[in-house]
């Protein structure tokens, strides 16, 4: 099936309206509840990407990684745990300091509960 450069024009364009989930997402040690905080502007992508790099042995994160090692992957959740929206004005495209500030956010708020983080 041969698809037409028009189509294929429209399809492109459709693809870079495309925006990805943006938030803070936990990998949460089901024995002891500890958690690892990780913002980002793609949540799919950067999930993933991380769940990959625990797999293969090589998250920076050394502590999580050595829990991971000991426990496996089963011992774990990685879930979503805050989405930010896209503001209004498409001109924004740089979300950093309020990921950040979201962090901030979750960091104080776990602590708060006496949960511990890596």
């Amino acid at each position: 099936m041969k698809i037409s450069s028009e189509k294929k024009k429209e399809l492109r364009a459709q693809y870079k309206q495309i925006k990805p989930d943006m938030g803070i997402f936990a990998v949460i040690n089901k024995s002891n509840f500890k958690h690892f905080l990780e913002t980002t502007q793609n949540l799919k992508g950067k999930i993933n990407s991380t769940q990959f790099r625990l797999e293969a042995g090589s998250h920076p994160n050394k502590e999580l990684q050595k829990d991971w090692r000991t426990i496996g992957s089963d011992g774990f959740e990685i879930k979503i745990i805050e989405q930010i929206e896209y503001d209004k004005d498409e001109c924004k495209t740089d979300y950093s300091d309020d990921l950040e500030l979201l962090k901030m956010i979750w960091v104080e708020n776990l602590t708060n509960e006496d949960i511990q983080l890596y």
